[in-house]
C-alpha cells in the first residue's frame, strides 16, 4: 500500500505504483483547492494532521477497502501544508483487474477519509481566515 502524508503529491508517482499488467483497471480521485468557499474568494488553505493517528487511520481504510473489494494496489496521500487554488491535496487510487471494483473501491476510499482521518484545514480569504474540519 502506498499510504502517506506529504507536502506535494506526485501523480505519476501513484499511477507507477498503482499500475500492474494484472490489472485492467486503474482508477484515482484527485482533489484540488478551489478558488471559492461558503462565497468567499480563497486564497490559500493550510492543511495540519495528527500524524500518527491521520497514518494510522488511513492504513486501516485502505485495509478495508482490500478487504470488501478484489483490489491489487491501494494508495491514499493527503498534504499537510499550505496549498495554493488548483494544488492537489488529496489523491486516492485503486488497481483491480475490473473497473466496477475499482471505482467502488476509490470512492469508498476517499469517503471514508473525509469521515475518520484527523486532518484539518484552514481556509484563508481576501479579508479573513478560519480552521474548518477538512472532512466533515
Amino acid at each position: 500500500m502506498l499510504v502517506k502524508l506529504t507536502d506535494c503529491i506526485d501523480i505519476n508517482e501513484v499511477y507507477e505504483y498503482l499500475y500492474s499488467d494484472e490489472a485492467g483497471a486503474v482508477n484515482t480521485f484527485l482533489g484540488t483547492v478551489r478558488n471559492h468557499s461558503k462565497g468567499k474568494t480563497v486564497i490559500k488553505l493550510e492543511f495540519e494532521a495528527y500524524e500518527p493517528m491521520a497514518l494510522k487511520e488511513l492504513n486501516l481504510i485502505a485495509e478495508r477497502a482490500k478487504q470488501q473489494w478484489p483490489i491489487y494496489k491501494v494508495a491514499i496521500i493527503h498534504v499537510v501544508g499550505s496549498k495554493q487554488p488548483g494544488e492537489a491535496v488529496v489523491i486516492t487510487g485503486v488497481s483491480s483487474a475490473h473497473r466496477e471494483a475499482s471505482f467502488e473501491a476509490c470512492r469508498f476510499l476517499i469517503d471514508e477519509l473525509k469521515k475518520t482521518v484527523p486532518i484539518w484545514k484552514k481556509e484563508y480569504y481576501e479579508d479573513s481566515s478560519v480552521w474548518v474540519n477538512a472532512h466533515p
